[in-house]
C-alpha cells in the first residue's frame, strides 16, 4: 500500500492554490468590474492561504519534501499567471512582468544548485517583503476599477514600482549569497 503521508492539509491547501489559477485567469478574461472584484477576493484568499499552509505544516508537524517544493512553485505559478494576464489586459507593462518572472526563475535555479551541493539558500527578509508587496500590488491591479473613490489601479501601479525595485535588489542579494557559498576555485573549469 502506498504511503500517503504527503497528502496532508497543508499540501492540499497548496494544491488548492494551484487549482485556483485557471479560475482566476477565466475571471480576468471576462474583465469587468464584477468579475475583477471576484478575482481580487479569490486572489486575496489564495494569498492568505500561502501563509496558512506553511503555518499549519509547522504547527501540525506535517512539513514534507513535497510541500517544501510545491509551496514556492505554487507561488511562482500564481504570480506568473497573474502577471501574464495583467500584461494581456494592458494593466502592466510587459517588461515589468519579464523582470519579475526572470528573477523568480533565477532564484529558483540558484536554490536548486545550492540544494544539489548540500547547501540551503533560505529566503531572507527582502524576499518576504517582496512577496507581500507583490501580492498587494497584484491584487490592486486585478481589482483595477475605481471603487469608493479609490483608484486601485493607480495605487497598485505605484506599489508595483516598489516591488520591482525590491525584486531586483533581493535577486542581487541571492546571487551574492550564492557566490559566497560557491567561491571561484582557481584553475578548475
Amino acid at each position: 500500500m502506498k504511503d500517503w503521508y504527503w497528502l496532508n492539509i497543508p499540501n492540499m491547501i497548496t494544491m488548492g492554490r494551484v487549482a485556483c489559477i485557471p479560475l482566476l485567469v477565466i475571471l480576468l478574461y471576462f474583465s469587468n468590474p464584477f468579475w475583477t472584484a471576484a478575482a481580487a477576493v479569490i486572489f486575496a484568499l489564495v494569498g492568505i492561504s500561502d501563509c496558512l499552509d506553511g503555518w499549519l505544516a509547522r504547527r501540525l508537524d506535517k512539513v514534507t519534501v513535497l510541500g517544501q517544493y510545491l509551496d514556492p512553485l505554487a507561488d511562482k505559478l500564481l504570480v506568473a499567471a497573474m502577471l501574464v494576464m495583467l500584461v494581456w489586459l494592458n494593466r502592466l507593462p510587459a517588461w515589468v512582468a519579464i523582470i519579475i518572472i526572470s528573477r523568480e526563475i533565477c532564484v529558483t535555479g540558484l536554490r536548486a544548485m545550492s540544494a544539489e551541493n548540500g547547501f540551503r539558500l533560505p529566503s531572507d527578509a527582502w524576499g518576504k517583503i517582496k512577496t507581500i508587496l507583490q501580492l498587494i500590488a497584484l491584487d490592486m491591479l486585478i481589482l483595477h476599477y475605481p471603487r469608493f473613490d479609490i483608484d486601485f489601479h493607480e495605487i497598485g501601479s505605484w506599489v508595483m514600482w516598489v516591488v520591482l525595485v525590491i525584486t531586483v535588489w533581493s535577486g542581487v542579494r541571492y546571487a551574492i549569497y550564492f557566490k559566497k557559498l560557491f567561491p571561484q576555485r582557481g584553475g578548475e573549469g
